[in-house]
């Protein structure tokens, strides 16, 4: 995070328009018009959600432009390249399900890569069942998604009943804190990440102060007073990130800056410290990946090397979300060869996509990939483990818990400068 981009820079970064995306790459076989692997994807390119949008954007398109280097996805021995084609959700539900239907009819994709928010993630997945199209999701992380028992929808990132609510404790045992309070958007990521706060609070015997969940357009004036009256050790948010940004930005104007401010998603995205530069130095997040972790792949390399090539190729380093949607390609490939099938796939073969799926079992440079089968986590990837994220300077240091930290935490918080 340390390399800065201007709002305009990042939306110019990702703009490219709603078309296929096309490749020049080799072919391992020469072969008369040759079929591609036609992919969809439908995400927030504009609205409230347009900054993780394009992240998630990112993140897909980076792992086509580098298997397409590579002539395609292999099957049989044969390579497909990969055109990517994009709906706009508009950060709505409605806009994202009519945009998935688009992708499947108008653009005949054989396979969808899922959207950036829970709420379009769910909104979309009945299309997906009613055209046989399987989804790969790179970002949602309500557990919503995953109760429904998505027959074609497989999510990448654990749900975050499985990591806001252990932060909690992680956090108080690396600083000694007493008290939390709780807010949250009320709207399902953003309100079931509050939940597991609470849950975290009452699981580490913390006293809570507060728990509060408010629209997303809301005033946060008054919310923000009110946590100011409270005075607790730590404030928790759940929301994503231009709320967290005027969360931070509220609470500076009104001089409150409690020992501890922890968020969930959008503090790791680059827009969060871009737009709020100093004031965002001090904030905890919780991340499912950094760059220092051991794992790796055959296309990325190590989670360094990815780190490098997407700063290379985007202007500014990556988040979890960004590498979980990049990773989402690493899976479709790899049920791809274990189909056997070339594309075009009908709807017999997607059908048979999605058994392959259910058969996941790879190390990436994300780290480890395999969806559950049952319970309540049906089709969600819950291998990867979190750690405590503090931004430095703009840059997303890890720091808690030990064995993962990078540097200290800091605690208690500075005043505002």
């Amino acid at each position: 995070m340390a390399d800065k981009i201007s709002r305009r820079n990042f939306l110019k970064g990702t703009a490219y328009g709603l078309g296929a995306l096309s490749f020049a790459a080799p072919v391992m076989r020469a072969r008369a018009q040759e079929p591609t692997l036609r992919c969809g994807v439908v995400t927030s390119l504009s609205g409230e959600n347009r900054f993780g949008g394009n992240l998630t954007r990112r993140g897909y398109d980076l792992w086509a432009e580098e298997i397409n280097k590579l002539g395609g996805i292999e099957v049989n021995g044969d390579r497909y390249r990969v055109e990517m084609f994009y709906g706009d959700a508009q950060s709505r539900p409605a806009s994202g399900a009519d945009a998935a239907e688009r992708l499947i009819i108008r653009d005949e994709v054989s396979v969808l890569f899922g959207p950036y928010t829970s709420g379009v993630t769910l909104a979309v997945q009945p299309i997906c069942a009613k055209y046989s199209v399987p989804m790969i999701s790179g970002s949602a992380e309500s557990p919503n998604v995953w109760l429904e028992k998505p027959r074609f929808n497989f999510g990448m990132i654990p749900a975050v009943d499985r990591t806001s609510d252990k932060s909690i404790q992680v956090i108080a045992d690396a600083t000694g804190a007493a008290s939390v309070a709780v807010v949250g958007v009320d709207e399902p990521f953003s309100k079931e990440t509050a939940e597991g706060f609470r849950d975290g609070v009452s699981a580490a015997g913390l006293e809570q102060t507060r728990f509060e969940l408010f629209p997303a357009n809301a005033d946060l004036t008054p919310i923000v007073s009110n946590l100011k009256a409270d005075n607790p050790d730590i404030v928790a948010v759940g929301g994503h990130e231009e709320v967290l940004i005027n969360f931070i930005n509220t609470a500076r104007s009104l001089d409150f800056r409690p020992k501890a401010i922890l968020m969930h998603y959008g503090v790791t995205a680059a827009a969060f410290a871009d737009q709020l530069g100093a004031d965002a130095n001090g904030v905890l997040g919780i991340s499912l990946w950094t760059p220092n972790l051991s794992y790796r792949d055959d296309l990325f390399g190590t989670a360094s090397d990815y780190d490098e090539l997407s700063h290379s190729r985007w202007g500014s380093h990556p988040d979890y979300t960004e590498a979980a949607c990049s990773a989402s390609g690493l899976v479709l490939q790899d049920a791809a060869r274990r189909l056997g099938k070339a594309p075009v796939w009908d709807r017999q073969a997607r059908i048979e996509l999605v058994e392959a799926l259910e058969e996941t079992d790879i190390e990436t440079f994300y780290g480890p990939v395999a969806f559950e089968k049952e319970g309540d986590h049906y089709h969600n990837n819950t291998q990867p483990v979190p750690v405590i994220i503090q931004i430095t300077d703009g840059r997303v240091v890890p720091v808690a818990p030990e064995d993962a930290a990078e540097t200290e935490l800091v605690y208690p918080l500075p005043a505002f400068s």
